[in-house]
């Protein structure tokens, strides 16, 4: 029986497929775990695969395949596993490959709860940024990006979850978070800095997942403030989040910029320093202009 092959980027290996059996079914008896949720019936997207070489050498889409990837907007090059037979060599690279990528595909963020209209409150804010996203961005398919992106995503969620804050809004790889907002808390700006510290943690293991699918790291700059903000649960009617209003959001967001002019990782405000006073010190303070800011600014670096 003719073989052909087919190399997996994911995995480094190069595996045998016949002419019967669904790329699915290669990777299985070779040994290759690819997650397939539906049973590989056509019925979900965990198997999806990406064609780097030999799309040609794909045949084309059945009934099935054609239903999924119309309603999900799949380019040509993304193919479903369980689907796809072969007749020639091909390169794949597998997006799916553990749990965490299972739980970005099959749901987003939970709903979390929101809060009246209008609401105002002393909140700590955080701005986090990934360093080197745009040559990322650059240098990656779109596809690959925002997978990427998303898996970021639901990593630094479930710290800030676990830490009393919530996700207020995502910009590219730019994440808001309120603390002090959804759950009751001792010190919300005190929550803010473990969570950069944990998120720091997380992307160690997160760098080791990305080295090995793309060659690259990320690095994470962050800065917080508090003060008074105006929130609520805006709904346009097909979006609706958690939002926060006011001076010291904007503060916040230059505080984090900051970090490009003094070479730091974390910087806090004046505001937020008074209320971790005798519970962390921080490194040295850093007298900073900010963008649409009068005056100079008192910003202290925390170690992270």
């Amino acid at each position: 029986m003719t073989m052909f092959k087919i190399f997996s980027q994911t995995d480094s290996r190069t595996i045998p497929a016949s002419p019967d059996d669904t790329v699915l079914e290669a990777l299985h008896k070779a040994g290759i775990d690819q997650i397939h949720a539906c049973g590989g019936d056509a019925r979900c997207t965990t198997c999806r695969i990406y064609i780097i070489e030999g799309l040609d050498n794909c045949r084309p889409r059945n009934e099935k395949e054609t239903l999924l990837a119309l309603k999900m907007g799949f380019p040509e090059n993304i193919r479903l596993g369980c689907q796809t037979r072969i007749d020639g060599n091909i390169t794949i690279k597998r997006p799916v490959v553990d749990k965490l990528d299972l739980e970005i595909i099959l749901r987003q963020f939970d709903n979390l709860p929101g809060t009246r209209l209008g609401q105002e409150k002393d909140l700590a804010i955080l701005f986090a940024d990934i360093e080197n996203y745009t040559p990322f961005a650059e240098a990656f398919p779109a596809y690959d990006v925002v997978h990427v992106l998303n898996r970021y995503y639901q990593t630094m969620n479930e710290i800030i979850v676990q830490h009393n804050g919530v996700i207020s809004d995502v910009a590219g790889d730019g994440i808001l978070a309120l603390f002090g907002l959804i759950e009751e808390s001792d010190n919300p700006v005190l929550d803010a800095v473990y969570t950069v510290r944990n998120m720091n943690r997380a992307l160690t293991r997160f760098n080791e997942y990305l080295f090995k699918m793309y060659d690259w790291s990320f690095t994470i700059r962050s800065g917080i403030n508090f003060g008074k903000v105006i929130v609520g649960n805006f709904d346009t009617g097909t979006m609706h989040k958690i939002s926060a209003i006011g001076d010291a959001v904007n503060i916040a967001s230059r505080i984090e910029s900051a970090n490009k002019d003094f070479g730091t990782r974390l910087l806090i405000s004046q505001s937020a320093k008074k209320k971790i006073e005798g519970l962390m010190r921080p490194e040295k303070f850093h007298r900073a202009r900010l963008k649409g800011k009068s005056g100079e600014h008192l910003l202290y670096e925390i170690e992270v």
